[in-house]
């Protein structure tokens, strides 16, 4: 038995070692966690027994998924390259800033969830804000996000396939396949399962990631420098920062050997600075930027603290983190450098899947080809402009000038009119540029029709979901796809993946049910509820989130969002400037007032929604967006304590009997982490 689906051979071995490693994983997580419905804390915190090696590697696989192994490797096929990796590397050395700084408030409290922190320090208000936006950015956007690009991977391997003769295998309904399985153990055991899970999973995920970059060199090493050399132009990283293209080939032979060709074919994407113009991150974001998602995300975010918050002691807790931190500096190895193979090797896929996506290319393409033929259906908007991206208008430049016109023509028009107006702005390309080597034909073209879809008369149309040259987020599974792996390693390589998209599900469902039934249900539902009261309402909480994220995935499909990785980070920047602000000053001026925590938490999405249209901010890469919204909060905290201050300095409660004495070792190790990320940053500069 085996499934030959879109080139992708997965033989009866495969299916074999998927199916063991996936029930392995279901079977041993649900009995190690048997016991986790007896009481609150057993369900939501794993009874706050869990040790170093199991938090270290439950936080790696909680955090790297599909939004790393899809997200971050499209990012990295694009301009972007090895930048990208900064959120990982970045990551390393906050993890060790989290250990010795926030971790032992945390413990110290005895708290279940992040915001009941808040209530300590500031109110119960600023807590059930905190609660109410996390729980939010959780459902809608983490969870959601994650279940659409492990859903993505599906699709791409499996596409068209028929499950029991009825059920068809496309991006909808392996969202619900993915969502349930991931709910199934999460709902019976709670974090201890996921802790479990984690552990299989975690290990999984890195051996696989290993393989895939293995078999990637390999197969990169074999592929002709005549297909790598037709990557448009202007794509190469040289073309992007200066508008010319530089020859990345030269010197290259098909006998050089695979590390030189590698350094060679792609130096300018094995940096980490990024000009100003890269879509993805650019160089100021390292100076400030990029701080505050970081530390959010691995500070102040449940889901991931969650693990932190359940260990033993805190010398076990900070082991285990600075263990998860020195595993950081390994992803960008396993995820960011095959994403940047995945594009030289397929590209032409690429294409081809953006071309052919059902929730993106295929039906705006569909309703183009009606409107523009005369044959309108019924529901169809006859007033609509199609936009598209630069990789489409280079890979289809005739389609891209029949969208055109029919925009010109939608805007009021005549071909007349595009005619002159293209072979105006051609002629004014060639004069500026007659060194250049690349056709600018496709840059005037598109710069053409945003110049149509921005006249006032566009304005007041409906624009159609903007048209796409490349998926990038298919890069990884399409190694997947296309990799020659031995008989039995895709099935290990795929389980390993979904393993980790099942991980980081598990965890942000009993992390968004935890938030709800500690901080919203107890508070102000039934203060009085009794443990097994509280533990079927996270259950039936996992539930819920994992339906309403499903229902979202629909909508994640539009290529506006610029890729889900992108998208993932910069809505979360509604929510993180104004909370770490708040932890932060918290923690620096005991007399801060109560109010001021649930008045920053409130102006957070004001002041970053207000930086993506003010002019002077609106242009900023997302991550400087933040470093503004965090500045002015930042400023008006201390204005609120300088006018409002408390009468009295606030002391932190202690409601815990663990053992606090800080590790020694882990302190040591936090350390060499942070030189050898250091190290990193100065070698690829």
């Amino acid at each position: 038995m085996s499934l030959m689906l879109a080139n992708f051979n997965f033989g009866a071995i495969d299916i074999g070692v998927f199916v063991a490693f996936i029930l392995a994983v279901i079977v041993i997580s649900t009995f190690k966690s048997r016991s986790a419905g007896e009481s609150s804390e057993d369900y939501f915190l794993a009874g706050r027994g869990l040790s170093w090696w199991l938090i270290g590697f439950s936080l790696i696989a909680a955090n790297i998924s599909a939004e790393q192994f899809v997200g971050m490797a499209g990012n990295a096929a694009q301009c972007t390259g090895l930048a990208i990796a900064s959120f990982e590397w970045i990551a390393a050395i906050t993890l060790v800033g989290v250990g010795f700084i926030f971790l032992p408030m945390f413990l110290k409290c005895g708290i279940y969830t992040i915001p009941e922190f808040l209530e300590y320090r500031y109110n119960k208000f600023a807590r059930s804000l905190m609660s109410l936006f996390m729980m939010i950015i959780l459902v809608g956007v983490s969870i959601a996000a994650v279940i659409y690009l492990g859903a993505l991977t599906i699709d791409t391997l499996f596409h068209g396939m028929m499950i029991f003769g009825c059920i068809e295998v496309n991006v909808i309904t392996s969202s619900w396949a993915l969502g349930v399985l991931a709910a199934v153990y999460v709902f019976i055991g709670g974090l201890k399962a996921c802790a479990w899970a984690d552990l299989l999973q975690g290990s999984a995920l890195i051996l696989g990631g290993a393989v895939v970059m293995f078999f990637a060199f390999s197969e990169f090493d074999k592929t002709k420098l005549a297909d790598m050399e037709s990557t448009p132009q202007y794509l190469r990283p040289a073309a992007y920062q200066s508008g010319e293209a530089a020859d990345m080939f030269s010197g290259v032979t098909q006998e050089t050997s695979m590390m030189q060709k590698f350094m060679t074919i792609d130096a300018d994407k094995l940096h980490m600075i990024r000009p100003l113009s890269d879509p993805n991150i650019v160089w100021t974001t390292l100076l400030f930027g990029i701080w505050i998602p970081n530390f959010y995300y691995w500070g102040l975010n449940q889901y991931i603290m969650q693990r932190t918050l359940g260990s033993r002691s805190l010398a076990e807790g900070q082991k285990g983190i600075v263990f998860a931190a020195a595993m950081k500096l390994l992803i960008p190895f396993i995820v960011v450098i095959p994403g940047i193979l995945a594009f030289n090797m397929y590209h032409g896929q690429m294409a081809s899947e953006a071309m052919n996506d059902k929730l993106a290319n295929a039906p705006t393409l569909a309703l183009f080809e009606r409107l523009s033929a005369g044959t309108a259906a019924e529901g169809d908007n006859q007033k609509a402009v199609f936009k598209f991206d630069k990789d489409f208008a280079c890979l289809n430049y005739d389609l891209a000038t029949q969208i055109t016109k029919f925009n010109m023509k939608q805007t009021g028009k005549d071909e007349a009119t595009f005619d002159a107006e293209l072979a105006k702005q051609l002629e004014a390309v060639k004069t500026a540029n007659t060194d250049a080597k690349i056709d600018m034909q496709e840059t005037t073209i598109n710069g053409l029709a945003l110049q149509a879809l921005n006249t006032e008369v566009a304005k007041g149309q409906a624009t159609e979901k903007e048209l796409i040259g490349y998926k990038y987020d298919a890069a990884f599974p399409l190694l997947i796809r296309n990799l020659p792996f031995p008989k039995g390693v895709s099935g290990f390589v795929l389980a390993a993946l979904f393993g980790a998209i099942m991980s980081s599900l598990a965890s942000m469902l009993n992390a968004a049910s935890t938030i709800f039934t500690m901080d919203i249900f107890n508070e102000y539902i039934n203060k009085k509820a009794a443990p097994k009261t509280q533990v079927f309402v996270g259950r039936l909480c996992v539930v819920l989130f994992m339906v309403i994220a499903c229902l979202i995935v629909p909508i994640l499909a539009d290529p506006k969002f610029g890729g889900l990785f992108k998208y993932i980070q910069e809505f979360q920047g509604y929510l993180s400037p104004g909370v770490l602000v708040v932890f932060l000053f918290g923690l620096c001026a005991k007399r801060v007032p109560g109010f001021a925590g649930a008045l920053t938490i409130l102006l957070s999405p004001v002041v970053y929604g207000a930086t993506k249209f003010l002019p002077q901010t609106a242009s900023m890469n997302y991550l400087n967006q933040m470093s503004v919204t965090f500045g002015v909060l930042w400023v008006l905290m201390m204005l609120f304590t300088v006018v409002c201050p408390r009468k009295e300095p606030l002391e932190l409660p202690s409601k815990t009997e663990m053992d606090m004495t800080p590790s020694k070792g882990a302190a040591v190790f936090g350390i060499i982490v942070v030189l050898l990320t250091i190290t990193l940053y100065i070698y690829f500069w």
